[in-house]
């Protein structure tokens, strides 16, 4: 599926077969998890996108075919290929552990072709072996979902009390591992949506509620999902001092003023930028044992503007899925 412009639906078009070079490998993808951040590359939310571009980047596959130089895994291994594509690995940012703030980086699914194709070229460096545990559709929202996730939960540090605002993929993946490590999770989502309260509760959420009403309790830290800027101040305001707000999005609508006593008694407000193979590393040790299970409903490829106008409209429970 083809991106041509922005906020046009998706072409199906017929393509080569991507060649591989140098370090690469070649994917026959088996699925490919639709994430928010597709959706703000699709609606031209996210600037100088790859035109024309094939989105995706929560993809799993065989590799089929290998470049000059690679190493790490053989032919019909099956690997996982995540948001971060490519980083030059020599600037201060590459050599001190945060390479997801390279100012080279490239994206799958932006900078680079993507997932949303029968095919996809990779650098082997930036692939991951997938945990036994999950089939490809499982495991395909791990790969981007999962790991943003897992970076903003760190950034949480020792919370006990976590609100979680924007109950979706990323969010139902979160909620999971901050149980298996005794934490309680609050879940805060649109105003009036039952379902999705519902489904925050069956994943083991101490409460539920929209994202204007005040929980029982102050929380330790909050993590917001859903890209409305109006969440900030209002998580501001149910965390206790010395707690920290964390943005876990690419992507957000504007921040309202807010009154410095919302942030005074160091209370933290920090945004979550891209992910390193460290995060994707230890959070694939992670997910098998607690363990996590992903709620997906999965589409044929070629109803991927579907999956994507679902998505849009919060009519999603879990991640949605396409399968070529």
């Amino acid at each position: 599926m083809l991106l041509e412009t922005p906020r046009q639906p998706l072409r199906l078009a017929d393509l080569p077969v991507p060649k591989v070079e140098a370090a690469q490998v070649l994917v026959k993808v088996s699925a490919c998890a639709v994430c928010r951040t597709d959706l703000h590359v699709a609606d031209g939310e996210l600037p100088n996108p790859k035109l024309p571009l094939i989105p995706g980047h929560e993809i799993v596959g065989t590799i089929v075919a290998k470049g000059r130089g690679t190493q790490r895994f053989k032919t019909g291994e099956r690997v996982g290929i995540p948001w971060l594509g490519w980083t030059c690995g020599e600037c201060e940012f590459c050599l001190n552990g945060r390479e997801n703030l390279c100012d080279g980086a490239r994206f799958t699914g932006y900078t680079l072709d993507g997932g949303y194709a029968e095919f996809a070229v990779a650098d082997e460096r930036f692939c991951f072996p997938i945990p036994d545990s999950y089939s490809d559709a499982e495991a395909a929202p791990l790969l981007c979902a999962g790991f943003i996730g897992y970076r903003s939960l760190v950034k949480t540090g020792n919370a006990r009390r976590l609100g979680i605002y924007g109950f979706g993929a990323a969010a139902h993946i979160v909620a999971q591992v901050a149980k298996f490590q005794g934490r309680e999770v609050f879940a805060f989502t649109r105003r009036g949506n039952a379902e999705a309260q519902a489904f925050a509760r069956s994943l083991g959420a101490v409460w539920a509620g929209d994202s204007e009403t005040m929980p029982p309790d102050k929380l330790d830290a909050a993590i917001i999902f859903a890209p409305v800027g109006d969440l900030v101040p209002l998580a501001l305001k149910v965390v206790a001092k010395g707690g920290t707000v964390v943005c876990g999005g690419i992507h957000m609508t504007d921040i309202p003023a807010f009154p410095y006593d919302w942030l005074w008694q160091e209370r933290t407000l920090c945004s979550v930028a891209n992910l390193t193979r460290r995060d994707g590393e230890e959070f694939f040790a992670l997910a098998p044992r607690v363990p996590v299970r992903t709620t997906i409903q999965t589409f044929p490829l070629t109803e991927a503007n579907e999956a994507l106008a679902r998505l849009r409209a919060g009519k999603l429970q879990g991640a949605a899925v396409l399968v070529p």
